[in-house]
């Protein structure tokens, strides 16, 4: 224990050594080092500290999926109405672990929901109760470093099937469709560290069921359709540019003739595609998760088929390589229904 009268991160070294140290250690490990004394726990918890970490190459990047949970019965057959949890995959460990249940819903995740990351935590919002199927506004947050759930503000209004992306510690949510499934053109970003809603100027489009992107500075809504087009996907993307905070549209951006959601690949040239034409395994119910070097995607050959996994390292001019496929415990075999990289 750190005497009471010093003022040292670790008595006896020099402060800007003593925090190469404990920007050195595991992520797990920040829990327990938090209660060693109070300077350490407001260390550990401060966002600076987390850039100090992500600086120096001491973050991991993982894949958390929402992920349906298997149900193994004598008769074999799954629930109507499967339960879905939280699992969180390393590519470069190969280790899947599972994180806690959100506490107000013990029983699976709201169906639907929505997943992003930023600085370290984990943000799920809105989807459907799972017994009333109704449409929710909330938010939780969860700390990886602290291995806790915290509720937070409500989304400002109930919305289904939007974009969302993270970027430098706020989430951006936009498009969807409310409790009268109409298409929205409405945009809002939460910012995680204030706990506040704001409202961002509107899409010139209604996207419902579209998909969210963030490159560099840039929240791009791709693809999506208009109240009156249910199921007729745009080929157009909108990009909110976070610096002016001002909308631009994208013809041509989305030119794969299917929903959007979970399945956007950055292509080379800059121009997306769809991750389930990467390997014929992945064909149906396809999620990819960009990692940075390496792509995590799941997905299925035909309806029905088992859910496979595979992981693509990219080459050093950032093109993808190869698929492997990953050997996956049982009891991380079921559906993934979205996915998001974090940055722990």
């Amino acid at each position: 224990m750190e005497p009471q009268h010093s003022t040292e991160l670790i008595p006896g070294l020099p402060d800007e050594i003593a925090l190469e140290c404990l920007t050195r250690m595991h992520y797990g490990a920040h829990s327990v080092a938090a209660s060693v004394c109070k300077r350490w726990q407001q260390l550990l918890h401060d966002r600076e500290f987390y850039y100090e970490r992500k600086k120096y190459g001491f973050t991991k990047k993982v894949a958390c999926l929402v992920q349906a949970i298997p149900v193994f019965s004598g008769s074999g057959k799954p629930e109507k109405n499967p339960k879905y949890g939280l699992s969180v995959f390393d590519p470069v460990l190969g280790i899947w672990e599972q994180i806690d249940h959100v506490p107000k819903y013990p029983d699976g995740l709201p169906l639907f929901c929505q997943v992003a990351s930023s600085e370290g935590k984990l943000v799920v919002m809105g989807g459907w109760d799972p017994v009333s199927w109704e449409p929710l506004r909330d938010v939780f947050v969860y700390e990886f470093t602290t291995q806790k759930w915290t509720q937070r503000a409500d989304m400002p209004s109930t919305r289904s099937f939007f974009a969302t992306g993270a970027c430098d510690g706020k989430v951006y949510v936009a498009g969807g469709h409310d409790e009268s499934k109409n298409a929205l053109k409405s945009a809002w970003v939460y910012d995680i560290e204030l706990n506040e809603w704001s409202e961002l100027t509107q899409m010139s489009e209604e996207r419902d069921e579209c998909e969210g992107v963030v490159i560099g500075s840039e929240f791009w809504v791709v693809s999506g359709y208009d109240t009156d087009s249910q199921g007729r996907f745009k080929d157009s993307a909108e990009v909110y540019d976070i610096a002016t905070g001002t909308w631009r549209v994208i013809a041509e951006a989305w030119r794969v003739n299917r929903c959007p959601r979970s399945c956007v690949a950055v292509g080379q040239n800059g121009n997306f595609t769809s991750w389930d034409g990467l390997e014929p395994g992945v064909q149906v119910g396809t999620c990819g998760v960009d990692l940075g070097d390496r792509v995590l995607v799941t997905g299925s050959s035909y309806q029905g088929a088992p859910q496979a996994v595979y992981v693509c390292e990219k080459t050093s001019q950032g093109q993808n390589g190869k698929l492997v496929k990953v050997n996956v415990p049982d009891e991380f075999s079921g559906f993934v229904q979205s996915g998001c990289l974090v940055e722990i």
